[in-house]
């Protein structure tokens, strides 16, 4: 039973919730290495770290000798899940399926065992199931179940359209996992509905229900919003070292926890430690660049990390950054906010004008670098730090 117990600590590292614990814990007993199930739609030709969180789960079930199934919703991706959203989201077509699944096994092995991977599509099954098969499937659910969902009910509250063939996808999701007779699937909170009607689909079709695992969403680099290419508060895992280095850097020291928790692999012990070494007077800033490290490492290699660190250290070190700046937040609106007004919104200075003016004389900088362009705008997502002149900083973040 340690055994179990010390699995359970792992699987439930920076987990939200877990359905149901007692269920896992026999699964665990019997000792067979458990399929674990988690599904991407491949909506986007690359992956942030927001995605890992689900990644980095699915690794940790590989390091306790388990059987990950990476599936990619080929099929359900041209039907598209609006979860968390209040709109439809726009189908896909195939040929932008395949061109996304295709970037996808490329980036998932610079984190999982491709020898303890299975990489499955759910076509394969799916458009077998046909059009008799697909209404047999239908029949298992009711549309008063569907509305449960958080945004299914709020749309039809509001009189929003919901289209029938979203009532398809967490269906569609639902059965991926009797085809694949999955142990446990791993998904977002925004997934919880999904995940519980596959759980329910597989006891329809006779099989032991998979436990249900839900992580949490990543916040972006605002702190605020979750990690959304989009709203461009995002880290990608594709982009270069120098850029994961500095976004990293960026973020606030409380957020920097939470990157902790959700994407490092360093124990809980550790990260305890380290914790506890801010507290008795090390500087935020060092523990920020570990994790920097490890993430530029993890996507790029040692070197890169350690180049990375030398490029940060000569442009931020060399303008002399202060470790403890203020942070402010300021609403960003449809258009986003012009540079010369989140200068004054965040107290650098006096008005718009004199904004313009320290512009116009170089005396500001955006992450270290002088900035010339007068017409810059910040968008929702973004985070920056900002200086203007020798001794005024800010880190600014517009929600």
């Amino acid at each position: 039973m340690t055994d179990i117990t010390a699995s359970l600590e792992l699987i439930k590292r920076g987990a939200d919730e877990l359905l149901v614990e007692a269920d896992l814990v026999e699964k665990l007993k019997t000792g067979r290495p458990l399929r674990v199930k988690a599904g991407f739609d491949p909506t986007a030709p690359d992956l942030h770290l927001g995605h890992t969180v689900l990644i980095n789960k699915l690794r940790h079930f590989q390091e306790l000798g388990h059987q990950v199934l990476f599936l990619i919703g080929d099929f359900t991706g041209m039907i598209g899940d609006p979860s968390g959203k209040n709109t439809t989201r726009p189908p896909l077509t195939r040929e932008q399926v395949l061109d996304n699944a295709r970037t996808y096994q490329d980036q998932v092995f610079k984190i999982l065992d491709p020898e303890k991977t299975e990489v499955c599509f759910n076509s394969s099954w799916m458009e077998a199931l046909g059009a008799s098969g697909m209404i047999r499937l239908a029949a298992q659910h009711t549309v008063a179940r569907m509305l449960e969902r958080d945004d299914f009910s709020k749309r039809y509250s509001a009189r929003q359209p919901i289209a029938i063939h979203e009532f398809l996808y967490p269906l569609c999701q639902g059965y991926d996992s009797v085809a694949l007779k999955s142990d446990i699937e791993l998904g977002g909170t925004d997934q919880r509905f999904n995940l519980l009607v596959g759980r329910e689909l597989q006891k329809h079709y006779g099989q032991a229900p998979q436990c249900v695992l839900t992580m949490p969403l990543l916040e972006g680099l605002d702190g605020v919003n979750k990690m959304s290419k989009s709203l461009g508060n995002y880290i990608g895992i594709y982009e270069s070292p120098n850029e994961i280095f500095g976004k990293v850097m960026s973020v606030s020291d409380e957020l920097m926890w939470r990157y902790y928790d959700l994407l490092s692999f360093k124990g809980v012990l550790e990260i305890k430690g380290l914790r506890e070494s801010i507290v008795e007077g090390r500087n935020p800033r060092d523990v920020k660049v570990m994790l920097a490290q490890e993430l530029v490492a993890r996507f790029h290699g040692h070197a890169a990390a350690v180049a990375a660190l030398e490029d940060f250290e000569a442009r931020f070190q060399r303008n002399a950054i202060p470790d403890d700046i203020p942070e402010v937040s300021v609403l960003g609106g449809e258009g986003g906010v012009a540079i010369a007004a989140v200068l004054k919104l965040a107290g650098l200075t006096a008005s718009t004008s004199e904004a313009l003016r320290m512009i116009d004389q170089g005396g500001v900088r955006v992450n270290g670098e002088k900035l010339a362009d007068k017409a810059l705008v910040l968008k929702t997502g973004d985070a920056v730090v900002l200086q203007v002149g020798k001794r005024k900083f800010a880190r600014v973040s517009v929600a």
